[in-house]
């Protein structure tokens, strides 16, 4: 590895490139087409090349490291502080070398193609189910501006459907057919939807790690694959706290002076995971979940005293800590309580 850094401003078509020794020392700034900054990166010698997490950040990591270089990805809000005065692509170009200069930065994995991949089919999914939901609510507005009121919930579309197909409903024939073909895409969405999470759980089943993981109460199939879609290597972290906190799962801190503050949670992380976790927690604090609690246990002590949302993200904290150590040690899910027993 040769003494070069080279931080790099990615965009569309136009890149900045900025060439720095590992004293801080500016050998060059060049500002590069797609085209042009392909090839001359094949050019130089293997060097330290740093990119900003972004959308494309992960692909061109893969292209460099088949160059021979060695990849550090940032995440864009360590780099801003770096940047001087006024911002525009070269400063961002520099300010990425400094950044990644301070020896106790933290840098982001690149993904593999697998995990892009399975991350592209797990975030489909979510957009048709946001897509239905609004053709849901678009139907629920549409009749209560007849008269019809329905609670919130895809659950009542079968109430809606009958009420459309009613003849004597007393809604205009206009209404009528706006409101089969707002049913007829959601019937779409629904069919697609299915697929999908068909084939996650298709994915879940191929996958050791996934499997794993869903020996976890709690974790399903989507969960599974979406700690894989979206999860780093759990050897970045030295504890399951710091991957708890990785997902934003802690509350967050204002203290100063000795005396600690602390406040909401944060969701400073990763929002796919975190929110899969606390589904998870919720569905084992339903009176059907509640069977499986052991009296005495620490789950049950927390659902006595404290409001069931507090308990399922104290759940899910837990959940995410022993997600870490599952990952690490290639274990299988021990419930803690047989395990004191024991």
């Amino acid at each position: 590895m040769q003494n070069m850094m080279i931080g790099v401003d990615l965009a569309k078509n136009v890149f900045q490139v900025h060439g720095a020794s590992q004293t801080g020392e500016v050998l060059y700034r060049k500002k590069l087409s797609r085209k042009q900054f392909s090839a001359f990166m094949a050019l130089q010698e293997p060097s330290l090349v740093i990119f900003e997490a972004c959308g494309s950040a992960h692909y061109w990591a893969r292209e460099m490291e088949a160059l021979d270089h060695e990849v550090r990805l940032i995440a864009p809000q360590y780099v801003r502080p770096f940047v001087k005065r006024q911002k525009n692509d070269a400063a961002d170009a520099e300010a990425i070398v400094i950044a990644a200069r301070q020896p106790e930065m933290r840098f982001v994995e690149p993904k593999t193609i697998e995990q892009q991949s399975r991350a592209a089919v797990f975030r489909g999914r979510e957009r048709l189910v946001h897509q239905r939901t609004a053709d849901v609510n678009a139907l629920r507005a549409l009749l209560y501006e007849h008269g019809h009121v329905f609670p919130a919930g895809i659950r009542h579309l079968n109430r809606m459907t009958a009420l459309i197909e009613d003849e004597i409903s007393g809604l205009p024939m206009l209404i009528r057919e706006e409101c089969k073909d707002l049913l007829a895409q959601i019937a779409e969405k629904t069919a697609r939807i299915i697929e999908r999470t068909a084939k996650l759980k298709t994915l879940a089943a191929q996958s050791d790690k996934a499997r794993r993981l869903q020996t976890m109460p709690g974790v399903g199939p989507l969960t599974a694959v979406a700690v894989e879609a979206f999860g780093p290597d759990m050897a970045q972290f030295k504890t399951g706290r710091d991957f708890a906190a990785w997902l934003g799962l802690v509350p967050k801190q204002h203290s100063s002076g000795g005396k600690e503050r602390l406040g909401r949670m944060t969701k400073a992380g990763q929002a796919d995971i975190r929110r899969l976790l606390i589904i998870g927690a919720m569905s084992r604090l339903t009176w059907l979940g509640r069977r499986t609690i052991p009296a005495g246990s620490w789950l049950s002590r927390m659902l006595a005293r404290k409001p069931k949302m507090l308990v399922a993200i104290a759940l899910a904290n837990k959940m995410a800590r022993q997600i870490w150590a599952m990952l690490t040690k290639n274990e299988n899910y021990r419930d803690p309580a047989l395990a004191v027993v024991a």
